[in-house]
């Protein structure tokens, strides 16, 4: 990406690896290198005139924790638009674009995002799955000395980013709020989102519920899945539905710390779909502009939808030992005009279903299931 765009932005929750990846990038690269992290006082005060510290710099130009100083998108614009600019910006950010709308707007046509998820199977590996599970793939929880040290470290992470790394980006909604919200949210994990009764939940509107749902959206703690409908002559679903984007977070707000009350919690299988969602969507390597959900009044459903140019492919999630195909997988093959649906179950066998359907055990996500072609 650095080699044909004059601005990447690697963007993630805080805490996913954004800064460990980019040292890696540093200790590879070749030629000069400058490095800027936002909350070191000493870099802060090394940009106190932006403009003076970063025009005649050449080579890398690395800038952690971007989000704090949205003001200097205008300015990388303009130093990227030099004639024989001699430089390239690689910046690092814990928000969505949209959130840091100077970026999108001032580096539009100029800058490509990289988002950088957490650990996910193919890097910690199959041995490994149900801790991964458990502790979701923010990395100082997937790989904490203990399962003690893993629920220490993914409390403190929930109050600091409510307390500190919301605020820093300009949220001035009150932190007990958000937290009500987000514990709520975990409690509708898979389920499509009714904004009336939230907002009737905490005295407000349905509008200012939803701000607050595109806010942590934006910071990459909550995963909206988009309805996809077009004209089938049915009445279709057209809100979205609602994950937790890491798993180990889902189970620090539903206050569930070991496997044993994972195993007799309600919502152990909307755990499972959002986690098993989570890797088919990374194997796949989507986009989260290109992965859906479908449901019709009438009963058809599917849980995952990927869509990249003409290809289409269908997931449904089951967490049992024995997926059966049912009326609602028919209704979604034939309507979404899918060549296969996958139902993806908690089993270490691929196996054909009836029709164009086949059972794939989420241990063999890795073989048996090929990552979208195209870009």
């Amino acid at each position: 990406m650095l080699g044909h765009h004059p601005v990447v932005a690697i963007i993630g929750a805080r805490q996913v690896g954004k800064t460990t990846l980019a040292r890696q990038i540093v200790a590879r690269r070749e030629g000069p290198v400058t490095v800027f992290d936002l909350e070191d006082p000493t870099d802060l005060a090394r940009l106190h005139q932006p403009k003076l510290a970063l025009e005649p710099l050449e080579g890398l130009v690395v800038i952690d924790e971007v989000q704090s100083q949205p003001e200097l998108f205008p300015l990388l614009r303009v130093l990227v638009d030099r004639p024989d600019n001699p430089a390239r910006f690689l910046v690092l950010g814990s928000a969505a674009p949209e959130l840091l709308q100077q970026s999108s707007e001032s580096l539009a046509g100029r800058i490509l995002y990289h988002p950088l998820n957490g650990l996910s199977l193919d890097e910690v590996g199959l041995d490994t799955l149900n801790d991964l599970w458990l502790r979701g793939g923010f990395p100082r929880s997937t790989l904490a000395a203990s399962l003690q040290e893993s629920v220490a470290w993914r409390r403190g992470f929930v109050q600091t980013f409510l307390e500190r790394d919301l605020p820093n980006l300009g949220v001035k909604v009150p932190p007990p709020m958000l937290r009500r919200l987000w514990s709520m949210l975990a409690h509708y994990h898979g389920q499509v989102w009714n904004a009336a009764e939230l907002a009737r939940a905490f005295g407000v509107s349905s509008a200012t519920v939803r701000r607050y749902l595109d806010l942590l959206t934006a910071t990459f703690v909550v995963r909206q899945l988009q309805p996809w409908f077009e004209n089938l002559g049915k009445r279709q679903v057209k809100s979205p539905k609602i994950y937790i984007a890491d798993s180990g977070m889902l189970h620090t707000l539903l206050e569930v710390s070991t496997g044993a009350e994972l195993e007799r919690h309600p919502k152990i299988g909307a755990s499972w779909e959002g986690f098993a969602l989570n890797e088919v969507v990374t194997r796949l390597g989507a986009r989260p502009e290109e992965c859906y959900f479908w449901a019709a009044h009438t009963g058809g459903e599917l849980d995952l939808l990927v869509v990249r140019g003409l290809e289409r492919r269908g997931f449904e999630f089951k967490r049992t030992d024995s997926p059966r195909s049912t009326k609602s997988m028919y209704s979604a093959l034939e309507n979404l005009k899918l060549e296969r649906l996958d139902v993806v179950y908690p089993g270490d066998h691929t196996f054909p279903m009836s029709g164009r359907m086949r059972a794939v055990g989420l241990s063999r996500l890795l073989e048996d299931i090929d990552p979208l072609q195209g870009l």
